[in-house]
C-alpha cells in the first residue's frame, strides 16, 4: 500500500495517537524512527499493527511482520512528533501489565506522580542497565506510551517490566513482605545512600520533583533513604536521583 496524502484518513487516525485519549481508547501507541521500531519487533513483547515507511526505505522493513505503508517525508512528519521525520512511524498494541512477574520481582522502583515524560524514558533506560526487575508506575504519573517517553527510553521500555497501581490497597498485596524505602530529603531517622544495604526484597519508592512522595507512602515506608550530596545543591534532577540509587541496587 501506498498512502502520500496527510488527509488520509489512516493518517488522521495515526496522529490522533499523539493524544493520551487516543492511546487509551486504541489500546495502541507510535514508535518513531528505525531504533525505535526494531528494538520492539527484537523484544517479541510488542505487536505492530502497521508502519509508514519513507518509499524508498521499504525493503529495508521487509522483515517486519505487519502492514508496510510506503509514504513520504511529508506524510512521516505528520504522524510524528520529533522535530525531523523519521524514516518510519510504527503503531503497535500496548503490551498488558505483567503481575506474575511483578510477582517474582525482587527489585522494584515506584514512580509517583512523575510528570515529565522524558525523565521517566531516562528513568526506564537506567533501570534496563541496572537490572531492575519492575517499575510501578503509581498515582497520577505520566502515560509511559507518551511518544517523548518511548523515544527517552532509547528502545529499553520492553526490558523491564512496567506495572500501573494505582492505590495503597493493591501495593500491599505486592510489597507486605519488602524492604520499602522511601526516598526523602535528610531527616533524622534516614539513611545515607553510602550505609545503605539493600534487603533481597527491597522496594524503592521516589516522588515528583515539584511534591516529592505522598504521606500515604511515606508513611508506608519501612526505612527512608537520603543521597548525601554537598549544602550548596539543594536537590538533584529525578531522573539523576533515580539512577545513583538504581545503581546500588543493580551491583548488589
Amino acid at each position: 500500500m501506498e498512502i502520500t496524502s496527510i488527509n488520509n484518513d489512516l493518517v488522521k487516525e495515526t496522529v490522533k495517537l499523539q493524544q493520551k485519549k487516543y492511546r487509551i481508547e486504541s489500546g495502541k501507541f507510535l514508535l518513531e524512527g528505525n531504533k525505535g521500531v526494531t528494538e520492539a519487533f527484537n523484544s517479541g513483547k510488542v505487536k505492530i499493527d502497521y508502519v509508514f515507511v519513507l518509499s524508498e526505505k521499504s525493503d529495508k522493513y521487509s522483515y517486519l511482520d505487519c502492514e508496510i505503508i510506503k509514504t513520504n517525508n511529508a506524510v512521516l512528519k505528520k504522524i510524528s512528533t520529533t522535530d525531523s521525520a523519521p524514516e518510519i512511524v510504527g503503531v503497535a498494541y500496548q503490551p498488558k501489565n505483567d503481575f506474575k512477574l511483578l510477582e517474582k520481582s525482587k527489585k522494584v522502583v515506584l514512580l509517583e506522580n512523575i510528570s515529565d515524560a522524558g525523565n521517566l524514558g531516562t528513568i526506564i533506560r537506567t533501570a534496563s542497565a541496572f537490572n531492575i526487575e519492575s517499575i510501578v508506575l503509581y498515582g497520577d504519573t505520566v502515560d509511559v506510551y507518551n511518544p517523548k517517553c518511548v523515544r527517552s527510553s532509547v528502545g529499553n521500555l520492553w526490558k523491564t517490566n512496567i506495572i500501573t497501581i494505582k492505590s495503597i490497597d493493591d501495593l500491599k498485596k505486592y510489597f507486605s513482605d519488602f524492604e520499602r524505602v522511601a526516598t526523602l530529603p535528610k531527616t533524622q531517622n534516614s539513611i545515607w545512600l553510602n550505609d545503605w544495604t539493600p534487603s533481597e526484597k527491597v522496594l524503592v519508592m521516589f516522588g515528583s520533583e515539584a511534591d516529592g512522595l505522598s504521606e500515604n507512602l511515606i508513611n508506608y515506608a519501612t526505612n527512608n533513604l537520603t543521597i548525601e550530596m554537598n549544602e550548596k545543591v539543594e536537590s538533584l534532577n529525578l531522573s539523576i536521583s533515580v539512577g545513583l540509587i538504581m545503581y546500588k541496587l543493580g551491583i548488589k
